[in-house]
């Protein structure tokens, strides 16, 4: 984008800060691109006042141009979208104004006088999905003129995590780490000490009865400092989550059923994976084991470590099993 081609006025829509931090300095780099000096005012909600908004975009007497950034612009006062709204109907011609606003109703009054005054809409929306993060990963070596493998894209993922900023420098690390294609071998290099390190990952091999592996990653995710009471944490959400898909659940829509395993609704069907194996009984058993590691871990043992490897084993082991 060229400085002459920036709209005068732009509205960004989405939740996802980084997208949204990327689209604003995209746009102040394109008119400082052809002005250095460009003076650029980027304010938050508290930091504006009818005052401000009419001391950054009165017109200048000596024709600087301005950009004039609003964040969070659906949480602006019902006077200050008024006068906002205002500014709108008669902008000023060397003053190029951005809105960031999360969409949603509230505040729709302002998004709506915005798009009628002709702005330039930009959408960024956060991810919900799987496949979308995966994508956002291959965009994100595409930008850097690097490619990487569809198996090395889902290993990152899983060792960082849905965090965009997280998945955006680990994705920046290994462009500047790395030389031709990354692969998943790239990845494992970088970052498997930190999917090694989370609860999370010490669950998941756990309640997919991978013993061996859980046990080596709840080694070192103890070693690395994880809280024990963090790590049971993620035992007792797996294996909730696996006590929902478990079940026979006609006519319930998948929104439903990841709100009530407390998960993102990309993630059922790794849960659905996991479930297989799996009896009501041995759901159970494993609850019971976690509520006892909880009393252990919080004062009525003497050593979290061992009442968590006792955890992991015993719920490894009530996989598949059927009490009698």
């Amino acid at each position: 984008m060229s400085s002459a081609s920036v709209p005068p006025l732009s509205i960004i829509v989405g939740d996802e800060e980084l997208l949204v931090d990327r689209a604003v300095a995209e746009l102040v780099a394109a008119v400082r691109a052809g002005d250095l000096e460009v003076d650029v005012h980027d304010l938050v909600p508290s930091q504006v006042t009818a005052g401000k908004l009419v001391e950054v975009t009165s017109p200048s007497l000596f024709g600087e141009r301005r950009v004039v950034v609003l964040r969070s612009a659906q949480d602006l006062t019902k006077d200050l979208v008024a006068e906002v709204t205002g500014y709108l109907k008669d902008p000023a011609d060397d003053v190029v104004m951005v809105l960031a606003h999360a969409g949603g109703a509230k505040g729709k009054a302002l998004l709506e006088a915005a798009t009628k005054a002709g702005a330039t809409r930009i959408n960024c929306a956060k991810p919900t999905k799987a496949a979308e993060r995966l994508q956002f990963i291959k965009g994100e070596f595409s930008r850097a003129d690097r490619q990487i493998t569809a198996d090395a894209a889902q290993a990152l993922l899983d060792a960082v995590g849905s965090d965009l900023r997280e998945i955006a420098a680990a994705c920046t690390q290994l462009v500047v780490d790395t030389d031709g294609r990354v692969d998943a071998a790239a990845v494992a290099r970088y970052h498997t000490g930190k999917a090694e390190a989370s609860g999370f990952t010490v669950a998941d091999r756990t309640v997919e009865g991978r013993l061996p592996e859980a046990l080596e990653q709840l080694r070192w995710s103890l070693a690395v400092g994880t809280a024990p009471v963090l790590i049971n944490s993620a035992l007792a959400g797996a294996v909730r989550g696996l006590a929902v898909v478990a079940q026979p659940q006609r006519g319930v829509a998948d929104a439903e059923l990841a709100k009530r395993a407390k998960v993102p609704p990309w993630k059922l069907r790794t849960l659905r994976q996991q479930a297989r194996g799996w009896t009501p009984q041995g759901v159970a058993r494993a609850m019971a084991v976690i509520a006892e590691t909880d009393a252990l871990i919080k004062g009525a043992g003497r050593d979290p470590a061992y009442a968590l490897e006792r955890a992991v084993i015993e719920i490894a082991a009530a996989r598949g099993s059927v009490l009698r």
